[in-house]
């Protein structure tokens, strides 16, 4: 008892106190967290070698890249990977007959040096093809959203494996516009309007020996402004990296880049290039004069193949990530925008849906009596009407069964006056035939007397 005398008592005005030194407390560890001190060492340590590690350790795991390939079919998608990579991937021809739109994946081991990169390219069979194209994109709409969801889900699972998780995310999508001269089709700007905040989108004009170099400038200048003004997004090289900056900030100004592909060698002078030979001449694949393969390959695969990977993380798959968490009901901030963590959120969620699961049972027992009494008040009635039904019967049963009882009465005193009848009529003959037999005697002896 002295003991619990003896403790201090906490007046409202002390708790306030201590409100505030925990909040001044808090704002100080903040600050200190963001603006840490900067110290000088006096010897070496050794983490410079963090670089040579992670570069080590990235070499051994090996690298992915996804290339989305979106175009008509026969507008020469496989042609232009197989001339990016240098190799011949073996891609079966599409047909122009298919009636709906599908994604065919194939992941393919490339090694160049000591670097291994696991390589997927996704085509579109069948896009553009169909007569009414109306959702001609959804089907590569629903395959990236399917591949975030699949790296969702391996994030959100317990026990985890994203170290060697095959990431089937989309980095990359080449969309190959026809080399028509005059301006985007309505399903291309549909298309890419619906990806642009999904993926990195290079626009690229196919078969670009088709046209002029005059003409092509004018589309290209056209396609850029119909981009704009319809508000589609396409991937722009970075420019915040000092050593990369100045050729991205120059490649930005050549998209979409003219490319042509072509995997067939031709000698032009003293060596063999990879051209397309045609009767006119030859075009290189690999002559800047020529086309922007060369830029194409450079900017998708020299300088920011690591940007495409990361820009895919931190920005296409980070929205789809915080729109797929707030239609869960996760949030970062509570009612009165305080820092809510994950277990509140999770707590409110769950007492939320404690609170919907037990409305939802009130309602269900409530429409559950409702029922039972329905259906006992339909068979209450039923019960009524067959009763009625069978008290109608039985009545209708006894008045029968009376006028049988009566007909039965009524044949059974006509039985007796039939039997009285005949009893009657059998003695009346029995004495007419006594009579009539002593009658003949009489008449028989009176004839022998007179005969004698």
């Amino acid at each position: 008892m002295a003991s619990e005398d003896s403790r201090p008592l906490l007046f409202p005005s002390h708790m306030a106190a201590k409100s505030c030194t925990s909040q001044v407390f808090d704002r100080e560890q903040r600050q200190q967290r963001e603006h840490p001190r900067s110290l000088t060492m006096s010897g070496h340590v050794g983490f410079e070698s963090l670089p040579d590690q992670l570069v080590n350790r990235s070499i051994q795991q090996g690298f992915c890249f996804n290339v989305l390939c979106v175009g008509e079919t026969g507008i020469g998608k496989s042609t232009l990977i197989d001339t990016l990579f240098n190799t011949n991937f073996e891609d079966q021809e599409s047909s122009h007959f298919c009636s709906h739109v599908r994604l065919k994946a194939q992941t393919y081991e490339l090694q160049e040096s000591n670097v291994r990169l696991k390589l997927t390219i996704v085509n579109t069979v069948g896009f553009g093809d169909q007569i009414n194209k109306e959702e001609s994109y959804q089907p590569i709409v629903d395959y990236i959203d399917a591949q975030f969801e699949a790296y969702l889900q391996e994030e959100l699972k317990i026990k985890r494996s994203l170290f060697n998780y095959h990431d089937s995310r989309v980095h990359a999508c080449l969309y190959f516009i026809s080399p028509t001269g005059h301006s985007l089709k309505t399903l291309d700007l549909l298309t890419m309007k619906s990806l642009d905040s999904k993926v990195n989108i290079i626009p690229v004009i196919a078969k670009a020996d088709a046209i002029s170099k005059t003409e092509l400038q004018k589309f290209k200048i056209k396609l850029m402004s119909e981009l704009v003004s319809n508000g589609v997004q396409i991937y722009q090289f970075p420019t915040d990296d000092e050593t990369v900056a100045k050729i991205n900030a120059s490649m930005n100004g050549h998209l979409p880049f003219a490319v042509v592909g072509s995997m067939d060698e031709v000698k032009v002078g003293n060596k063999m290039v990879k051209a397309r030979q045609y009767p006119w001449g030859v075009v290189q694949v690999e002559n800047e004069n020529h086309c922007d393969f060369v830029k194409l390959r450079e900017m998708l695969i020299c300088t920011n193949m690591e940007d495409l990977r990361e820009q895919t993380h931190t920005r296409h798959y980070e929205l789809y990530r915080r729109c797929k968490l707030e239609e869960m009901g996760f949030s970062d901030v509570g009612p009165e925008n305080k820092p809510l963590s994950l277990q509140e959120t999770y707590e409110a969620k769950r007492h939320e849906f404690c609170g919907e699961r037990q409305r939802k049972e009130e309602e269900m027992k409530q429409m559950f009596v409702r029922r039972v009494k329905e259906k006992e008040a339909i068979l209450k009635e039923a019960e009524r009407e067959l009763q009625a039904k069978f008290e109608h019967l039985k009545r209708v049963h006894q008045e029968e069964r009376v006028k049988l009882e009566e007909k039965r009465r009524l044949l059974e005193e006509e039985i007796v006056s039939f039997s009285k009848k005949k009893a009657t009529s059998e003695i009346y003959q029995n004495q007419t035939f006594l009579a009539m037999g002593g009658n003949l005697k009489k008449d028989k002896d009176r004839k022998n007397s007179n005969f004698m």
